[in-house]
């Protein structure tokens, strides 16, 4: 079996999480966060669309971690990120941090928004 390095771009990957944080790049951030190669910064959920729609032309697909349980993401936010041409997944935020983890190892332009679980 061929072991190639992972090397991260200006990105940084998930490390971990746990309840009402999450660890990215060895740092802790509590509560729900935006992961893109911009930057970690916190993110105020459904609500906060202003950050998320910086991305357009940045990133390719926003993973968005609706938490500890599957959930759709309110119709009227989706449909602003898709209109502005922003490609969007929303599964649990454990998946997402996985999904977004391995894509960023392949050097794919994403980001993840993150509600904390």
């Amino acid at each position: 079996m061929r072991m190639n390095e992972v090397v991260f771009t200006s990105a940084v990957p998930v490390d971990g999480y746990g309840p009402g944080f999450f660890r990215i790049g060895g740092q802790v951030v509590e509560g729900s966060v935006l992961i893109s190669d911009t930057g970690v910064r916190g993110w105020g959920g459904y609500d906060d669309a202003e950050p998320l729609l910086a991305l357009v032309g940045q990133v390719d697909v926003l993973f968005i971690g609706t938490g500890e349980e599957v959930a759709h993401i309110p119709t009227g936010l989706r449909n602003q990120l898709e209109e502005a041409g922003l490609g969007v997944e929303s599964m649990t935020s454990p998946a997402a941090c996985r999904t977004y983890n391995v894509l960023l190892s392949e050097g794919r332009r994403i980001a993840a928004a993150l509600l904390a679980v």
